[in-house]
């Protein structure tokens, strides 16, 4: 039985199929009552009953008679995160999702997803992993585990987490290990898809093969990170800052073991730091950028995405960096993938 399944209840099942229903389900003890269309019609928990009952109302009587007939639901894609996260903090637990008939069709749990994010991702998992060998012989990079799963699972939990449900899968070297390994998602209740490069096309040209985008916003990561980034923030910044694109950061410090005298166009000193510390940020290899910039990526050609950010630069549209605060590790070495050994025995991914 899927969640939906799960929380809705046709207006003309009994009081004690409620009753079942509900205890079935519990600790998240509310369902839907529902039409022969699956329209919303009210909400109902046990409270509703306990209160029905006080009131004089018996077993006899129609479903209907108990609900709660204006209960909160989320819109399907006319939602904000910020109206989510009010939700969230107001210990509301579950909540429907309905279309413009106002008929269920998902159903949010925010044990299981904190939010919504609109957009779809893709996750760039077509590389050989030559670094890696001979870990990567027989098996792809993104499928490498990390403790009791592998690298890419973890990116695709999470991206489930924040409520993204169609997920496409860029593959080549040893693809077909990744297809068998996750199927179509469903799983995972999630929508998974793949394109597969016929010859290298660098490491955002192989968007273009995906045939369908369900939203406006597209996230895109490389496959082979790990990375507890606040995806909700992430996304919430690069809405904020009606950006066009927005690429996640990892700082990265020079210490430099000497005295750096500062001088103007004479060489005259201006200031002396005493061993200072620079700060840079780096590509972290996680991005969003609107749909419409696909327009830019050449079709059946090698396209690096610091290319695409390249052209964004030069069209002056609006490319912003967001630091990551939380932990990051490009597993690229082997060093890498046995330091991920350790850390994820300490972080929660």
């Amino acid at each position: 039985m899927n969640i939906v399944d799960k929380h809705i209840l046709h207006k003309d099942k009994t009081v004690r199929d409620a009753l079942v229903r509900l205890d079935l389900i519990a600790p998240a003890s509310i369902v839907f009552v529902v039409n022969e269309d699956n329209m919303l019609l009210g909400s109902l928990t046990d409270g509703d009953l306990r209160r029905g009952f006080i009131k004089g109302l018996g077993f006899e009587h129609n479903l209907l008679d108990f609900v709660q007939s204006n209960p909160i639901y989320i819109r399907e894609n006319e939602f904000d995160l910020n109206k989510l996260d009010n939700f969230r903090k107001n210990n509301l637990k579950i909540i429907p999702i309905v279309n413009q008939d106002l008929c269920i069709i998902d159903i949010l749990d925010f044990s299981l997803r904190s939010t919504l994010i609109p957009a779809d991702a893709v996750l760039m998992a077509g590389g050989e992993g030559k670094r890696l060998r001979p870990l990567t012989n027989d098996t792809p990079k993104p499928l490498l585990r990390v403790g009791d799963k592998p690298i890419i699972e973890y990116n695709i939990d999470r991206l489930k987490e924040v409520g993204i449900r169609n997920m496409n899968l860029s593959i080549n070297y040893l693809g077909d290990q990744l297809v068998d390994y996750f199927g179509d998602g469903s799983i995972k209740d999630i929508n998974i898809k793949y394109v597969r490069e016929t010859k290298p096309l660098g490491t955002i040209g192989s968007i273009l093969l995906v045939e369908d985008f369900q939203h406006d916003d597209i996230i895109v990561m490389n496959s082979d990170l790990l990375t507890n980034i606040d995806f909700n923030d992430f996304f919430k910044t690069y809405k904020e800052r009606n950006a066009d694109m927005i690429v996640a950061a990892t700082s990265y410090h020079v210490d430099v073991p000497y005295a750096v005298l500062e001088v103007n166009e004479t060489n005259s000193v201006k200031s002396l730091k005493e061993k200072p510390r620079y700060t840079y940020y780096s590509n972290a290899g996680i991005y969003i950028l609107k749909k419409s910039l696909l327009n830019m990526i050449p079709a059946d050609q090698f396209f690096d995405i610091t290319d695409l950010m390249d052209r964004v630069i030069e069209m002056n549209l609006s490319l912003v960096t967001y630091p990551i605060n939380g932990y990051w590790l490009d597993i690229g070495k082997h060093e890498d993938f046995k330091k991920a050994q350790e850390d994820i025995k300490h972080i929660k991914l």
